[in-house]
């Protein structure tokens, strides 16, 4: 069974799913098995993505428009692919023509997952250069950081592996504001994690 998942990328109605819809029909999607994410929720949570990814068996198909459709960054994309290689579940990309099933398909997102390991290790090596200047300059006086060294490391871990940043700031009793600030800081956005 072939199984589309769509997703608008704003909030303010200046981009439909209309396109992606019909992208998908075109492809053998039955518009019965198009799961829509209206535009990209405030909180980290997708839950069309989520029902969506629940009901596929082994030998059905996701299809998606395009591949940032499915994946917010590189890493959210590839742990998504690399679940579905695990229930053996295809996967489809229409405007990338990439299909998972095949050779090149699954030798491209080895590529990508090379990369991604890659840009994370390197991120991961600033963060933490940074998070550990930020300590030193605590010790030599100055504006203490809200957020100390080794609980940041642990705040690192968990968005790195995907944990939204209202369930980080729940999790280690962050003000919301601290945390953006000091991911700000040491120069952490959403590529990385």
């Amino acid at each position: 069974m072939l199984v589309g998942y769509i997703r608008a990328s704003f909030d303010d109605g200046r981009e439909t799913t209309a396109t992606q819809r019909d992208a998908l029909i075109a492809a053998g999607v039955d518009p019965k098995h198009v799961f829509e994410e209206p535009s990209s929720p405030a909180s980290d949570g997708r839950i069309a993505l989520e029902k969506c990814l629940a009901i596929l068996e082994p030998g059905d198909s996701l299809v998606v428009w395009r591949l940032d459709r499915l994946g917010r960054s590189m890493p959210d994309l590839l742990r998504t692919i690399e679940d579905l290689r695990r229930r053996e579940v295809g996967f489809r990309s229409l405007v990338e023509k990439i299909d998972a099933g095949t050779t090149h398909g699954d030798a491209l997102f080895d590529v990508f997952g090379a990369l991604s390991r890659c840009e994370r290790t390197i991120s991961r090596e600033r963060i933490l250069t940074a998070v550990a200047a930020i300590g030193r300059k605590d010790r030599r006086g100055g504006r203490p950081t809200a957020i100390d060294p080794r609980t940041m490391e642990a705040v690192l871990d968990a968005l790195d592996k995907g944990v939204g940043k209202t369930e980080v700031c729940r999790s280690f009793r962050i003000a919301r504001s601290t945390l953006y600030e000091t991911l700000e800081r040491i120069g952490w956005n959403r590529r990385h994690g």
